[in-house]
């Protein structure tokens, strides 16, 4: 199954990101959406991103290990890699999404996630392969909540920082 979320802005703190439908976190593509606009915030704001983050992960709070993670990933740089999720975003463009931003989730076709699990595929337009984002349920309030996320691993460069462009 196919996902499409479009928003007219991002959310640049977890206020703005509690005020979108997609808060209240009862669809799995949804929180996907939110976490990807909680990793732009990154490079203008950590520790607000990270706000946005323990967020969606609800009872489970990133631990130092994650933001350290989060951090190297980030460094040298590499700004662009959360906005390369949106559509029309690529090297070509400095990773420029198009407005308004629009993010398409697939199911995972290879989907082994245990009950009340699910994983969603979102493709980056700096990558070959698409990038898997996992999200667990809540049972008891129906919330669904970032377990995973595995999209912060290196792409392209922007042409505008390739010297071989």
């Amino acid at each position: 199954m196919e996902y499409t979320i479009t928003w007219n802005s991002l959310p640049k703190n977890l206020d703005e990101m509690k005020a979108l439908p997609e808060a209240d976190l009862k669809s799995p593509e949804g929180t996907a959406a939110l976490t990807i606009a909680a990793l732009c915030v990154y490079p203008d704001n950590a520790e607000e991103s990270y706000r946005m983050l323990d967020f969606l992960r609800g009872p489970r709070p990133l631990s130092n290990m994650d933001k350290q993670f989060i951090r190297d990933r980030f460094m040298d740089g590499k700004t662009y890699l959360a906005r390369s999720y949106f559509a029309g975003a690529t090297p070509k463009n400095n990773y420029t999404p198009d407005t308004p931003y629009v993010l398409n989730f697939k199911d995972s076709a290879a989907q082994i996630a245990e009950e009340g699990y699910k994983i969603l595929m979102v493709r980056s337009g700096g990558a070959d392969s698409e990038r898997s984002i996992t999200l667990r349920t809540k049972p008891s309030t129906g919330e669904w909540f970032l377990w995973e996320q595995m999209l912060l691993a290196g792409i392209r460069i922007p042409e505008s920082q390739d010297p071989w462009a």
